[in-house]
């Protein structure tokens, strides 16, 4: 599968994933942090059903994360309630799903809008105390052609962290080219990435595979946090072999001159392929074949 490569401006356009399917914006706000108030009050984590004393059925914790279009997201939340999207809903009656969904949601809200935005794959150091978390966030334009992340998963003050969220710093998430180089350099330890509630899912395999999506999620391809393919493998676990290593520093050093990113996503190593391997969390192992047409030409 190829990539989106087109200048800056394709941030403002919908990839597949983060299509609205015609979803009439006219009560929206325009602002990023509205948009962000929006989507917490639309989706609940997998997480945080005690949070918000609901207990979360385990066909919605099956079933719902594994919406991997924006336009599933919008189904399964019109056939829950008719209330305007732009209420904040009671937990039972948002769409259950991951950091992920908060991310793209936004993205397409920002998209369509009228402000450029994209999706980043990482890890948070904001959630347990030496620990860098697998997640997802927003990132948009501003208007001086800078970028800012926006964690839209913490805008209502339900996390105690020590930033804004529509203002995420760099250092407490590290999008995953910094993740990797970090780790390699040994500024980190690779052991202190991964997902700290799931035994095992840690260490520099998962930070390639976060490699891998972030690439993805650039070029208008947002999978979900457990698809895999190429060298993101599990299987591909153990020690990476020289030349794959060099091509991953390339790679994360790549995105200090975005210009040079586009001839990664020809690399078999790491385009996505038509076909690829989800590891769904609660539905066990899946092949699944992405959009046809391919979402971003051949």
């Amino acid at each position: 599968m190829t990539y989106r490569t087109e200048p800056d401006a394709r941030y403002l356009e919908q990839s597949p994933y983060t299509d609205l399917g015609g979803l009439d914006l006219a009560t929206f706000p325009r602002d990023p942090a509205g948009l962000a108030q929006v989507v917490r009050g639309l989706i609940l984590h997998t997480l945080e059903g005690d949070r918000f004393g609901h207990t979360i059925p385990m066909e919605r914790l099956r079933e719902e994360p594994e919406s991997r279009y924006v336009t599933e997201m919008l189904r399964i939340l019109g056939a829950r309630s008719t209330a305007p999207l732009t209420e904040s809903r009671p937990p039972e009656d948002r769409v259950v799903g991951t950091c992920r969904d908060f991310s793209v949601l936004h993205c397409a809200l920002l998209r369509a809008t009228g402000t450029p935005a994209r999706v980043r794959c990482g890890y948070a150091r904001y959630f347990g105390d030496g620990f860098h978390d697998d997640h997802w966030v927003t990132e948009y334009r501003l208007p001086d052609g800078g970028w800012r992340l926006v964690d839209a998963q913490l805008v209502d003050g339900g996390h105690d962290v020590p930033f804004d969220p529509m203002d995420v710093p760099r250092d407490q998430f590290l999008v995953a080219d910094a993740a990797w180089r970090a780790c390699r350099s040994g500024g980190a330890d690779p052991a202190t990435f991964g997902v700290s509630h799931i035994d095992g899912l840690f260490g520099l395999w998962m930070v390639r595979g976060n490699m891998l999506r972030d690439l993805a999620a650039l070029h208008g391809v947002e999978v979900l946090p457990w698809d895999c393919w190429g060298i993101s493998e599990p299987e591909a676990a153990a020690e990476a072999p020289a030349d794959e290593l060099d091509l991953l520093d390339a790679l994360a050093a790549a995105h200090e001159r975005p210009e040079e990113l586009a001839r990664f996503t020809t690399d078999p190593r790491l385009a996505v392929p038509r076909e690829i391997i989800s590891y769904t969390t609660h539905g066990g192992v899946r092949k699944v074949t992405l959009p046809s047409p391919l979402p971003i030409g051949e």
